[in-house]
């Protein structure tokens, strides 16, 4: 082999290894920018950009003292809104949050299960009722006012929306009125796998 000819096969080869690395990047950067995400980054719910601060927020359960955020403690929590009205909508995302909480496992004990009444005669539907997980909290119309779309489909007979609120107190996940619990749950055991 004569030097030109070596000199022409380490160009093509260091043109090739030019192309395939910068390629691959080209590549990446050009599904990242598409909004393209493996299958297994996907959330069900809705990404609230940015969390919804909580942490300030003095929330006070109904039967007396006042709910701490304790991110040292790792504490997940579902939260719901529900208006004074609801009936059959709280119904079921109670039995949906009840059927959540159970799958857990052993990691149920991870995640708390917040009830933000709309009124002061709050009631929580029965299948939540013997939940040792569930804290009922006093109307705090501030907290209510923070969270997004809360009232979005409320009264309408399709649900009430749930919230997913990290260790810290911010409001991470959204999930629309009706929303799947096998999603909801899907979300919840990704997160609670992080800590």
């Amino acid at each position: 082999m004569t030097e030109i000819e070596r000199r022409r096969r380490n160009r093509k080869m260091l043109l090739a290894i030019f192309a395939l690395f910068f390629g691959s990047m080209l590549l990446a950067g050009l599904l990242r920018f598409s909004g393209w995400r493996p299958e297994g980054t996907k959330s069900h719910g809705e990404l609230l950009e940015p969390p919804v601060d909580l942490r300030e927020a003095r929330l006070a359960l109904l039967a007396g003292g006042e709910y701490a955020w304790n991110p040292g403690e790792r504490q997940w929590r579902l939260a719901v809104a529900p208006p004074a009205d609801c009936a059959a909508a709280c119904d079921d995302v109670a039995r949906d949050l009840d059927v959540i909480w159970r799958t857990l496992g052993h990691r149920a004990d991870k995640v708390d299960v917040l009830w933000l009444c709309a009124q002061t005669d709050c009631s929580v539907p029965s299948p939540l009722r013997e939940d040792r997980s569930l804290r009922v909290l006093r109307p705090d119309m501030a907290v209510r006012a923070r969270l997004p779309g809360v009232d979005a489909g409320a009264a309408t007979p399709t649900g009430v929306p749930v919230y997913v609120i990290d260790p810290h107190g911010f409001v991470i996940l959204r999930y629309a009125p009706g929303a799947d619990a096998a999603g909801i749950r899907a979300d919840l055991g990704k997160l609670l796998k992080l800590i």
